[in-house]
């Protein structure tokens, strides 16, 4: 049986945490995470500080019990040391703060008149100087969701944490590489009313998100951590959420799990869990409050210049112009979601070519090369590759029908040649066609017009012929 949410009393709340591309949030590597082995290994041991308020933060002090060693993996050409925090932070990335003032103003938000970093104390071995910088951008802002507002808490900027290797009894192994990426947190409040609702809300940040230049794309580089809470229950934090789709599954069950804590008559204590696979939750240390912070006394105030912004066009009034074009709606939601974004709308200047079809093709392109030639590497096909290729379906010298074939010799190697797929000749077509229905006078209009297909396989237009075959039979 469903559950009641609105009779269970149900608050939710998103927190969305999205990487941003090009340099360190405060030095100048490069935002790539590396995979190979390390150049070096450093290691370390972390003890919590204490916050602005003179105590120590409960979570901390958990995570610092544990009495762990953590070894950090490093490259002597992507890492300095920032990251080893041997070094005071550098001057913030001006495109990193930027894009984080751009972000809040979309969300509606006020951006504040002074950015102060702070430190928000972390010894889980995330990072190496036993805090994350964090800084606040914006706050009361709002977002639309089906015609009903969801309240924008705050939008901060804020340096990513290490990437996690491996966990023993004894130590955590880490890597540098992703420590320091600039990454933009956005918090709502707690006025999502349903597992689903939150879904759909993350996915319109995401969308947002995305509409901004800047963004890293991929899996891992934005997560979203969930806030929920029922009446007799506590407040619980679920981190790790990797997909969308993850979402309505794993909060409906934290909520049937401290649901039954209450029916048990058992206190339901406000924790931090994680996500797992299989939808369930798990706990990973207690609830985080404001003693862990403290002021950064390394960073200088900023005052923001918002008036520098660049205009940005959201995703979905993209994905509308799209649709005025022809473009049914979940094509042009996939197109404005897809990589080959910027690629899809540099071809609509070959306007001959319904940009559905331009559309399609860029979506399809990849699992047809797979699946019908063995050995094919879509990542062959460049940009210059599709510009001839729709340059000449444009101009009529090549049919809709060839694409598939013209791609598949690409990806496997082959040197494009659109010269072995052009037209033939109306004239020649004409002939063909009339040889065989007077060869065929009795054969149905279907198989003369397959006749033509097959012998001519991609160098005939299928409209074409059926529009002569009907002329010539009547």
């Amino acid at each position: 049986m469903p559950l009641d949410y609105v009779k269970l009393g149900f608050k939710c709340g998103l927190e969305i945490h999205q990487q941003l591309e090009g340099k360190k949030l405060f030095c100048s590597c490069p935002t790539v995470i590396r995979k190979e082995e390390p150049d070096f290994i450093v290691k370390r041991r972390l003890r919590a500080s204490a916050g602005e308020s003179g105590a120590r933060d409960q979570a901390a002090a958990f995570e610092q019990a544990k009495q762990k060693e953590f070894a950090y993996q490093g490259y002597y050409d992507s890492i300095c040391l920032v990251e080893l925090d041997e070094e005071p932070p550098h001057s913030v990335n001006p495109q990193a703060l930027q894009t984080s003032i751009q972000i809040a103003k979309l969300l509606n938000c006020k951006v504040v008149d002074r950015i102060i970093f702070m430190r928000k104390t972390v010894v889980d071995g995330s990072n190496t100087s036993a805090f994350q910088r964090t800084a606040l951008i914006g706050r009361n802002g709002h977002l639309e969701v089906n015609g009903k507002k969801v309240g924008i808490d705050t939008v901060c900027l804020e340096e990513e944490a290490c990437q996690v290797m491996a966990r023993k009894e004894k130590e955590d192994v880490y890597n540098l590489s992703r420590l320091g990426i600039p990454l933009i947190e956005i918090a709502t409040d707690a006025s999502i009313h349903s597992p689903e609702e939150c879904k759909v809300v993350a996915e319109k940040l995401g969308l947002i998100l995305r509409s901004v230049p800047g963004m890293k794309r991929g899996i891992g580089t934005i997560r979203q951590d969930v806030n929920v809470s029922i009446k007799g229950g506590a407040r619980t934090e679920i981190k790790g959420f990797q997909e969308f789709k993850a979402i309505p599954k794993v909060v409906d069950f934290e909520v049937t799990r401290q649901l039954e804590l209450v029916k048990q008559g058992k206190e339901v204590e406000s924790s931090v869990r994680k996500a797992e696979a299989d939808f369930t939750t798990t706990f990973l240390r207690p609830m985080p409050g404001a003693d862990r912070m403290y002021p950064e006394t390394d960073v200088p105030v900023i005052i923001p210049k918002v008036e520098e912004l660049a205009k940005v066009e959201l995703l979905e009034d993209k994905a509308k112009k799209f649709m005025d074009l022809g473009m049914g709606k979940d094509l042009a939601m996939k197109t404005v979601k897809s990589s080959d974004l910027a690629l899809f709308e540099k071809l609509l200047k070959y306007d001959k070519v319904k940009p559905a079809f331009i559309a399609e093709t860029l979506l399809s392109y990849d699992s047809d090369v797979k699946s019908k030639f063995k050995e094919a590497d879509p990542k062959k096909v460049t940009e210059k590759h599709w510009e001839e290729l729709f340059s000449e379906l444009n101009e009529g010298k090549i049919a809709k029908t060839s694409i598939l074939e013209i791609l598949g010799e690409v990806c496997t190697g082959k040197k494009m040649d659109l010269k072995k797929y052009e037209l033939i000749s109306e004239d020649e077509l004409r002939k063909e066609m009339g040889n065989l229905v007077k060869a065929n006078p009795s054969a149905p209009l279907g198989v003369l017009i397959g006749k033509v297909m097959e012998k001519y396989r991609g160098k005939v237009d299928g409209k074409k012929v059926a529009e002569l075959a009907n002329k010539l039979k009547r």
